[in-house]
């Protein structure tokens, strides 16, 4: 085993080990969710992290997914196991529409039309009563099968293994993402726009390809976690939620490929951990998470690269000390 896969192993090594070293209902519901996010939020630093795109429709694509699914597999009577396929669906579809008006925007421009995107979902949603629920939400949506197992039973054991298998997917896709042709695409425009395109990278086809790339992650994630909690929520496009994936996304570090899962994982587990505090947790989180950002402008991930910067200089330092 070569040195670079020596990390992965032994992290999802220890993921996998988790629900086995404990039985509680609610410490795997929270490492649930947690994997879910991680895969959702790796989705978005695709876009935002290494195409410098900010795409603020990535978690209305989540919430897409999630009632795609739910629709189909409860009021049409799909199987169920065709969740994940239709949410990935809906998903890149969603990223394709929304994707088309800003081929050509940049900056604030390109925030405005995303968000909005996610807010005409949202009044979609609540107008469409019959179809979604409303305000109310979609709910008693059918759980994962196989055959004549339900993944909900055994605590959700089963889930947890889903979302360590997606999570898994997402870091072996997202590193050859990387480490490709079309990734290098992606980041020589973020880089510089029009060097790229005049040294002949197409842009639109570019930024096309790249929505709908990461609107893989969001639509898996959606649909099993809409599958998990058998329901939807119109709270989902709210902005509350936004801001949760963001601060994950920047507390990880983005444009890399470790960074938003740290940060995912962290910030759920910090976040649980404060929950004596009542209200007041988020003001703390919000604290700790400025902090953080304050000596680690590249958030957790640039933790080692930090540590390294600082022996350098301790060791200039002593080098240029002068002799007594």
């Amino acid at each position: 085993m070569t040195r670079t896969l020596v990390f992965p192993a032994l992290f999802f090594g220890a993921l996998a080990l988790l629900p086995l070293m404990t039985d509680d209902s609610y410490v795997r519901h929270i490492a649930i969710i947690a994997l879910l996010y991680a895969v959702v939020v790796s989705g978005w630093n695709i876009t935002l992290g290494f195409g410098g795109v900010f795409n603020f429709a990535h978690l209305a694509l989540f919430a897409i997914a999630a009632y795609a699914t739910g629709i189909l597999t409860k009021t049409y009577d799909w199987p169920s196991w065709t969740g994940i396929p239709v949410g990935i669906g809906a998903s890149v579809i969603a990223a394709l529409v929304v994707c088309l008006p800003v081929l050509r925007l940049r900056g604030i421009y390109v925030i405005l039309v995303t968000f909005g995107f996610g807010q005409l979902c949202f009044q979609f949603v609540l107008n469409q009563r019959e179809l979604t629920g409303g305000n109310f939400g979609f709910v008693r949506i059918p759980p994962l099968k196989l055959f004549d197992y339900s993944f909900r039973s055994d605590g959700g054991i089963g889930y947890y293994y889903v979302a360590l298998l997606l999570l898994l997917i997402t870091v072996v896709l997202i590193h050859r993402f990387v480490h490709s042709p079309f990734g290098w695409r992606v980041m020589a425009l973020r880089e510089n726009e029009p060097y790229a395109v005049a040294r002949g990278i197409a842009l639109a086809r570019v930024r096309l390809s790249t929505f709908a790339f990461s609107a893989i992650f969001p639509g898996a994630a959606g649909a099993v976690y809409a599958q998990y909690v058998r329901s939807a929520s119109p709270d989902m496009f709210g902005f509350s939620f936004l801001t949760i994936a963001l601060s994950m996304l920047l507390l990880g570090g983005v444009g890399t490929i470790w960074g938003p899962i740290v940060g995912a994982l962290v910030f759920s587990v910090f976040s649980e951990l404060m929950t004596p505090l009542g209200p007041g947790r988020y003001l703390v989180t919000a604290v700790v998470i400025v902090a953080i950002l304050r000596f680690f402008p590249k958030g957790l991930s640039g933790i080692p690269e930090a540590w390294q910067t600082w022996r350098k200089r301790a060791h200039a330092g002593r080098d240029v000390a002068p002799q007594p």
